[in-house]
């Protein structure tokens, strides 16, 4: 049975491969000097530069037009005349509970699929699918939970997170329609990365692009042609992760799929389940911390400089998502690639495959932290048209952004924690960077800068990224040589 197996995995990764190479030159050059044996494990044969361009750049553009759902909403809603700034900062306030439902699904997804990827390395895909049998009924259950939370205490929690009375009322209205497609939003960000995992790189683009394209199309329409405001692009935005959701889960039904959701792998099994939330539980952390730390910051902010601050840290958590979300893209595009070949125990592509998302994730945060320095009026553009607003934000975004450039050795070293499976060490990071150091910076920072109490607030984020960067460089050293030195674990 295990002969078969590996037998039915290099099968179906070849078709994996030829799928998502259809119409554009063979992965091995123009010179068609490929072999069926590189074919059936390009994971493992084809040159580092070459894969991680293939898998990353589609899983970088999805990420950056899975970015425009909510980024789009906020230009749209900063924009609305009369009412715009005060309904970006509603919608700001909202941003803790969007951040809670993706970390749900990042708390099965980002376990499940670097532990899929493995089990392929292994020749294993009964354990694979399995995995991802186990991770899709688990994202149902978490779906209907959290849309009875959001439905019943959305007031509550959006006046906890920092609403004033003159913004509750466009956060609930945002909320109440938000909630219904909580179902769509998990599925969709869940098991999309299952496609990407399998080195669909271009099908996992293609999911997030079309619920993007509506989200654009609808948003105008509602909010400006229905006169919906917030509401339209509430409804707008579970519409479109309803059609990204039908086309995630058609896939992963269908024939062209490496890993299939299948009826007798729906059972949730610890032996299976178990694992992959402990492995998820550092994205999540991350992810869910963000909510908390939004509300530290909102309470913070509130206290030391109004609604303006509030509204300008909407801006400043928007403009973070360029630098963030396209730096996980990169790792999620480099995940199948070290997975699987440290599964396969081929640690010296391991340590190449990870020598490469360094340079690469570091490049590139470090030209946009450029940009920012240099041109932080036309990323607080985007957002607003009220002139002070824009003044405001523009100069709390240098501050807030200060080291962002260490962004990139900080997301390298915590995917690729994730695509080794070590859970510890990805919580490990994740907690003294949110947990220890930035929480407690939001409230001392202001006590120690007297003189400018709101701006103290935005410094906390550059001082605990500096210092969590050197805590995470430490570690991932010391961990990755034992990794790549001897036996997998």
């Amino acid at each position: 049975m295990k002969q078969t197996d590996r037998e039915k995995t290099a099968q179906i990764t070849a078709e994996a491969q030829k799928q998502e190479t259809q119409g554009q030159e063979d992965r091995t050059g123009s010179s068609g000097t490929g072999s069926s044996g590189q074919d059936k494990e390009f994971l493992r044969t084809e040159p580092l530069g070459r894969l991680l361009m293939q898998l990353a750049l589609p899983t970088v553009v999805a990420q950056l037009i899975n970015m425009l759902y909510n980024i789009v909403d906020r230009i749209y809603i900063g924009h609305i005349p009369g009412i715009g700034a005060a309904a970006l900062t509603g919608v700001g306030v909202c941003m803790p509970l969007i951040m809670i439902v993706s970390a749900f699904a990042a708390l099965v997804a980002s376990g499940g699929a670097p532990r899929a990827s493995i089990f392929m390395g292994k020749q294993d895909l009964e354990s694979a699918e399995r995995t991802l049998g186990n991770c899709f009924t688990l994202q149902i259950l978490i779906s209907v939970i959290l849309t009875a939370v959001l439905m019943i205490w959305n007031r509550e929690l959006l006046m906890a997170f920092g609403a004033s009375e003159n913004t509750i009322g466009y956060g609930v209205n945002y909320m109440n329609i938000y909630a219904v497609g909580t179902i769509f939003v998990q599925l969709t960000l869940g098991m999309n990365t299952f496609i990407t995992a399998q080195g669909f790189a271009r099908i996992g683009m293609l999911s997030v692009l079309i619920g993007a394209v509506t989200n654009i199309i609808l948003d105008p329409v509602f909010i400006f042609g229905l006169h919906m405001d917030v509401r339209g692009a509430a409804l707008a935005t579970i519409i479109s992760q309803a059609c990204s959701c039908i086309w995630v889960v058609s896939f992963l039904c269908g024939k062209k799929t490496v890993l299939r959701i299948k009826r007798e792998n729906l059972r949730l099994s610890p032996r299976f389940i178990l694992p992959c939330l402990a492995l998820g539980s550092a994205t999540f952390i991350m992810q869910a911390s963000e909510s908390v730390i939004s509300v530290c910051f909102n309470s913070s902010l509130q206290t030391y400089g109004g609604d303006i601050a509030v509204g300008a840290m909407t801006i400043l958590t928007s403009v973070m998502q360029f630098a963030m979300l396209p730096l996980q893209g990169l790792g999620q595009g480099a995940q199948p690639i070290i997975s699987y070949n440290y599964g396969a125990g081929d640690l010296g592509r391991v340590r190449g495959g990870f020598g490469l998302l360094l340079k690469v994730s570091l490049g590139y945060a470090t030209c946009l932290w450029l940009l920012v320095m240099l041109f932080p009026g036309v990323f607080s553009a985007l957002f607003t048209s009220d002139p002070q607003l824009a003044s405001f934000a523009s100069t709390a975004l240098r501050i807030y952004m200060g080291t962002m450039f260490l962004m990139g050795i900080q997301i390298a070293c915590q995917m690729t924690f994730n695509a080794l499976g070590k859970a510890a060490e990805s919580i490990a990071v994740a907690v003294m960077r949110k947990f220890v150091l930035l929480i407690p910076l939001i409230y001392i920072m202001p006590r120690l800068l007297s003189s400018s109490q709101t701006m103290a607030v935005y410094l906390a984020e550059p001082i605990a990224d500096f210092i969590a960067v050197t805590f995470t460089v430490i570690l991932f050293t010391i961990r990755f040589r034992k990794a790549t030195a001897g036996n997998i674990e």
